[in-house]
């Protein structure tokens, strides 16, 4: 049988969704560098959608957009425009207009235009039973650039993780090595989930929703052995040692 030359599936990636709260150009491009500048390597070319449900009065949606993309992020598309002059200026511009699922699981950064504003990964609990499918185990270095997902199952690499690669999984994660990339288990809501490691210095670890980038990683871990959960709704960490 001939081999088709292309096939087109439905696939779950992790996106950064940036929520835009305001139309002041200053004040964009100004949050956009602080968040930047926060962990550069995370952010640099990182794939997002803007959400602009807040914000549908935008005169000159080229300019946001090429600000956005100034600052090293790569526009996948746009939701939350119910302005249909609007949704012209944004397909014209290149890019798609996205709708939102209300009742899909899904990732988001929110970058808010104000004092002490923070990125902040929320999350939705998905209420479904799903099948557990057997850990997925990784023995090979996971290079930067890299993504390993593990749909409801734990993951366990047992080697190192490059800075740049990104471990995600609906179970646990569990690292037998050094861990410079991003780790996020429990991407599917489930709250209990943890992150074992024997060498952390992860750019940032998420559980559920909830994380942390490199530096606020309480500094007495970074390169020890160490369990990474959520405790009353917050991260916390212990050592394994």
């Amino acid at each position: 049988m001939q081999k088709k030359s292309i096939e087109i599936k439905g696939s779950s990636f992790t996106l950064l969704v940036l929520y835009l709260h305001d139309h002041n150009i200053e004040l964009i491009n100004k949050s956009l560098y602080e968040k930047t500048q926060e962990c550069p390597n995370f952010f640099k070319n990182a794939p997002v959608i803007v959400n602009i449900s807040e914000i549908c009065n935008v005169a000159d949606w080229k300019k946001i957009q090429n600000i956005i993309i100034s600052h090293g992020f790569f526009v996948l598309g746009v939701s939350g425009c119910n302005n249909d002059s609007l949704k012209k200026s944004i397909i014209n511009s290149g890019l798609p207009v996205l709708s939102e699922n209300k009742n899909s699981f899904h990732h988001n950064i929110d970058i808010f235009y104000s004092k002490s504003h923070v990125s902040i990964l929320k999350k939705k609990k998905n209420h479904t039973t799903k099948k557990t499918e057997k850990t997925h185990i990784v023995d090979i270095p996971v290079r930067s650039g890299q993504k390993i997902y593990a749909k409801n199952a734990d993951l366990i690499v047992v080697n190192n993780v490059s800075a740049g690669a990104e471990l995600v999984a609906d179970g646990n994660i569990h690292i037998y090595g050094v861990v410079r990339g991003r780790v996020l288990a429990g991407a599917d809501g489930d709250t209990t989930r943890k992150i074992f490691c024997t060498g952390l210095f992860a750019e940032l670890v998420s559980i559920s929703g909830e994380y942390w980038l490199s530096d606020q990683i309480p500094s007495e871990f970074i390169g020890k052995s160490a369990q990474i959960y959520l405790k009353n709704q917050f991260l916390t960490i212990n050592s394994l040692s």
